[in-house]
């Protein structure tokens, strides 16, 4: 993704419009992008710096182009590279030692004469040899450290110069969700998929059903939650590709501009941006792929179904991470709560209590116990991961207890 750096949106009428390239107005960016893909593809071994400066170069004589928007390409480039790192270190032992050695032979000059006896030539070929590697080497390795002078060891690209242009049009979108307060989506087609991708993305939801077939999920933002607008942002960030990647939607985004004005970011799925993501996986979060690796398909008579049906009360609505199914007919539902804050899980806890008909089981980090957050009984706790003993426990309570009653 884009830095802060590299964003540019144009504020009006109290609209955020991120920069975009069009095939109407930039249609000549096309020639321009097959350029800059071509500079990296046969860039392997050269530095970073170099291959920035040629980018720059390519846009040099281009007028409808702002700094900000060559920064951005070169920052999608490198993102799609791998560098040569110095993690061990090295590089600074190996400057040191060349700088100290190099240092009793100053000044050194291409060819000797009466003045200066220490020819470049010889002194490196006599360093190369105290070193035990060759000068080319040596030259590569002595600022390996320093990012501007790291080399292009493999370029995974773009499929072509359509591909790069739309990366940066939604890398554009992205960047301005670093400074959203809050975000409304309507969504009808690809509602539980949205829902999936928004519980990876970590965002804090509430769900409303508007008709029969059509949900608004509100999020709650980093400044109306959190009070930390780029940490939280980057989750919506994160979260758009992937919205983008579906159908039936319509978004609008708060945002806050430069000048702490508010701002609305208006998006659907008409608007014809290209998601580059694949379909979504099939588990929210490591948390639950690791459970229901553990806990298997069935287990003492209870049956694992991944989300089971979306749950409605009056306008409410609740989507289960997963249902438990008994042999004797009695289900369980599971929600997982991964990131969260203290008002968030109060709320939750209203929306389950219109659920409370249901046999409804939370999971909280350990950490929101400590902080005094409580959402009432049936709750597991979990550090990293969620363990299957204290759950059957909790299933088996539940069960008994509905025989007796």
């Amino acid at each position: 993704m884009l830095t802060s750096e590299q964003s540019i949106v144009e504020f009006k009428s109290g609209r955020a419009i991120p920069d975009r390239l069009t095939q109407s107005t930039h249609r000549h960016y096309t020639e321009y992008a097959e350029k800059v893909l071509s500079v990296y593809h046969t860039g392997i071994g050269r530095q970073r710096r170099e291959l920035h400066r040629q980018i720059e170069s390519i846009f040099a004589d281009e007028p409808d182009c702002p700094i900000r928007r060559i920064q951005a390409f070169c920052k999608l480039l490198d993102d799609k590279s791998v560098y040569q790192t110095d993690s061990e270190g090295k590089a600074g032992k190996l400057r040191l030692q060349i700088f100290t050695e190099a240092g009793r032979f100053h000044p050194l000059v291409e060819q000797r004469d009466q003045l200066f006896e220490y020819d470049e030539k010889r002194i490196k070929t006599q360093l190369s040899g105290k070193v035990g590697m060759p000068w080319d080497q040596i030259e590569q390795s002595l600022y390996s450290d320093v990012i501007a002078f790291q080399r292009l060891e493999r370029f995974d690209g773009y499929p072509n110069a359509q591909a790069l242009l739309s990366r940066y049009n939604v890398a554009q979108l992205q960047a301005c969700l670093y400074r959203a307060e809050g975000m409304v989506v309507s969504a009808t087609d690809d509602f539980k998929t949205i829902l999936r991708y928004a519980k990876l993305a970590h965002l804090l939801h509430d769900i409303v059903r508007l008709d029969s077939s059509k949900y608004c999920i509100t999020f709650s933002g980093p400044a109306s939650v959190l009070h930390e607008t780029r940490r939280y942002g980057v989750n919506f960030a994160r979260f758009l590709p992937a919205l983008l990647a579906c159908k039936g939607w319509e978004m609008t985004a708060s945002v806050k501009t430069p000048w702490n004005k508010p701002a609305k970011l208006i998006l659907s799925d008409k608007d014809g941006f290209s998601s580059h993501l694949p379909s979504p996986d099939e588990f929210d979060s490591t948390i639950e792929e690791s459970f229901a690796e553990k806990f298997g398909t069935k287990r003492n008579g209870w049956q694992l179904i991944r989300e089971g049906e979306i749950l409605h009360h009056q306008q409410k609505t609740f989507v289960p991470d997963f249902t438990f199914r008994h042999v004797d007919g009695i289900e369980v539902l599971l929600e997982i709560v991964g990131f969260w804050t203290p008002e968030y899980l109060a709320h939750r806890r209203e929306t389950l209590q219109q659920f409370r008909k249901h046999r409804i089981l939370i999971a909280v980090p350990e950490k929101s116990l400590r902080e005094g957050a409580t959402i009432g009984e049936n709750i597991l706790v979990y550090k990293t991961a969620l363990k299957i003993e204290p759950l059957m426990e909790v299933l088996e309570r539940i069960r008994t207890e509905n025989k007796n009653y």
